[in-house]
């Protein structure tokens, strides 16, 4: 998509954000265009879909590839993960590689950066959670991730304060070819409003459950409808694996699912800006990270 020719000095094009499960990268994703666009949770693998999320300035649009942490798959899930996040290094302008200041390099980072080492791509190490450790130690970090590859630029960040951000921002429009504005400029996510909808529920799974529950749930928003007094209604089915885990799910008098269904109800209604009456199933699909036609149906991957 081109909505726009090409005006003089005006750049834009695509960048992957890359690094192992839980260091930060959707964080930094919503710190990144001003919004919240992608879920944030503790618990890794959070991420699920190539989401691309956009952020045009009067002098470039950046169209910003989150991708799933890459880590070693024990399930079809996993190994559709991995593959999402190792094919979009191939379908951008700069890459970046995402790390932790407060640890060195581990075998997850090294196992990345090994991936990378035929691509072309100029590749920006970004050090995040600076403000987690001293400042004298931010150098020693770098110096400790430079051998892995030849980064074309090293920027600390702390996605959640927002520390360097703009200078980053800065620095990846300087890597990035004259071209054309490709999406509106009010548009920051090419992902329509039932994804978004779907994460934010899978989010608050996330939140209120224990390590038991967050990768084994997919959600479904089935229906959307706006009745005649301006209410959204809204149907969603939350799947899992096991009938032990809608149990949890569900909780006592059916607490746990009120409070998602409470949590998610109030950021949808800021999404669409509107009242939402929001209404929440929950059903269990066996072994369904393994099963080729549930990740599709689920929107987990598409169709061949």
């Amino acid at each position: 998509m081109n909505i726009n020719q090409n005006r003089e000095g005006f750049r834009s094009g695509f960048v992957a954000l890359v690094g192992r499960p839980n260091v930060g990268k959707s964080t930094l994703l919503n710190k990144l265009v001003g919004q919240k666009v992608a879920i944030m949770s503790d618990k890794p693998q959070t991420t699920r879909h190539k989401i691309h999320s956009i952020l045009t300035r009067n002098d470039a649009q950046i169209v910003f590839l989150d991708t799933p942490g890459i880590h070693k798959p024990r399930h079809k899930l996993g190994e559709h993960l991995v593959d999402v996040a190792l094919g979009a290094l191939k379908e951008v302008d700069v890459v970046l590689f995402l790390v932790e200041a407060t640890s060195p390099p581990g075998a997850g980072d090294k196992y990345i950066a090994e991936q990378m080492k035929t691509i072309k791509t100029p590749i920006f190490l970004l050090i995040n959670k600076i403000d987690l450790i001293k400042k004298e130690e931010v150098l020693e970090r770098i110096v400790s991730y430079k051998d892995l590859l030849p980064f074309a630029e090293v920027v600390p960040v702390s996605a959640l304060a927002g520390d360097n951000v703009e200078r980053l921002i800065d620095t990846i429009v300087k890597y990035l070819p004259e071209g054309p504005q490709y999406y509106p400029t009010d548009m920051i996510t090419d992902r329509p409003e039932r994804f978004i909808m779907a994460e934010i529920i899978r989010e608050k799974v996330l939140h209120l459950t224990s390590e038991e529950i967050p990768h084994s749930v997919a959600v479904v928003v089935e229906q959307v409808q706006e009745r005649p007094n301006g209410v959204v209604a809204v149907n969603a089915v939350i799947y899992t694996e096991r009938d032990s885990q809608k149990a949890i799910l569900i909780g006592k008098g059916g607490n746990m699912l009120k409070e998602v269904g409470r949590r998610a109800r109030e950021e949808i209604e800021n999404l669409l800006g509107s009242k939402v009456f929001l209404e929440l199933w929950v059903k269990v699909k066996k072994d369904w990270r393994n099963r080729i036609n549930d990740l599709r149906n689920f929107g987990i991957t598409e169709e061949d």
